[in-house]
């Protein structure tokens, strides 16, 4: 006679699924779902670089054609699930204005809310939590200029410094006020949060900083005296490199390196634009 196999007593969990996600395509104008296709791209390529906090940092747009609205991730989603239906409309407090079944995190979007309010050629911000980023971040003197990658970006980084985690609504007017006319601030203590007037352009620039930082800490590690190089040429290199990336230049707001990244995404995970 068979004997009949107990029953575990040993609760067996199921993966938790993630909420149902609606397709807002057909509910919203075209500029809107370009702006989110793109806004979700950029997520995906920050995954793809590795340049990721798990749930933490954000990136967002400001919808086409509003001052006070704006595209953010849903808290809960990992930056290589985002999708163009997925992302939130906000406003400038980070409510809610487009159903999901996620929350957005509104203390993260005190910084976006505050650059893109502040700064009218900020459509576009990202922030991030980078190993070289955070690294350069909690140095003295910040980026130095003794990288090619360095000083090309030199002339657009501003600091500010930490005043804690950023729950404090009255930290958004300092936060305009350090990046000023900048397109790359480095957060100190902190991290990296870059500017632009396209999705393109933020994400090159935010490549361009973090490469600099990455060069330095590596540079650095290394134990070897660094080369210093003289303040003419230095200053004759951050000249050039506002030419090169200012508009009418090689590289102008990283058009090409977007479109060719976009392309790469294409191939890899193109998942996103749905």
């Amino acid at each position: 006679m068979k004997s009949v196999p107990k029953k575990s007593n040993v609760t067996r969990l199921r993966p938790a699924g993630k909420p149902k996600l609606k397709a807002v395509r057909n509910r919203i104008d075209a500029a809107e779902w370009k702006a989110r296709v793109e806004l979700a791209a950029a997520y995906r390529l920050t995954a793809l670089m590795g340049w990721t906090d798990m749930l933490g940092t954000h990136i967002s747009c400001r919808v086409p054609g509003t001052h006070d609205q704006f595209l953010l991730n849903p808290y809960g989603m990992l930056f290589e699930e985002i999708t163009a239906s997925s992302l939130i409309k906000v406003d400038v407090d980070g409510n809610k204005l487009s159903e999901s079944p996620y929350d957005v995190n509104k203390a993260g979007f005190t910084i976006h809310s505050a650059i893109h309010m502040g700064n009218h050629n900020a459509d576009a911000v990202m922030h991030l939590h980078t190993a070289y980023g955070v690294g350069v971040s909690t140095q003295k003197q910040g980026l130095l200029p003794v990288t090619q990658m360095s000083l090309t970006a030199l002339a657009l980084v501003r600091y500010h410094d930490y005043e804690g985690v950023a729950f404090n609504l009255d930290e958004r007017e300092r936060l305009v006020k350090s990046l000023g006319d900048g397109g790359m601030l480095i957060l100190r203590n902190h991290g990296t949060l870059t500017v632009g007037a396209t999705i393109g352009e933020m994400f090159h620039r935010m490549y361009r900083l973090e490469r600099a930082c990455k060069f330095q800490i590596h540079a650095m590690t290394g134990g070897a005296e660094l080369n210093e190089l003289p303040r003419e040429v230095v200053n004759h290199a951050i000249d050039q490199g506002r030419e090169i990336y200012s508009k009418g230049g090689q590289a102008e707001g990283g058009k090409l390196v977007w479109a060719a990244m976009v392309r790469k995404l294409d191939r890899v995970d193109p998942g996103y634009a749905v």
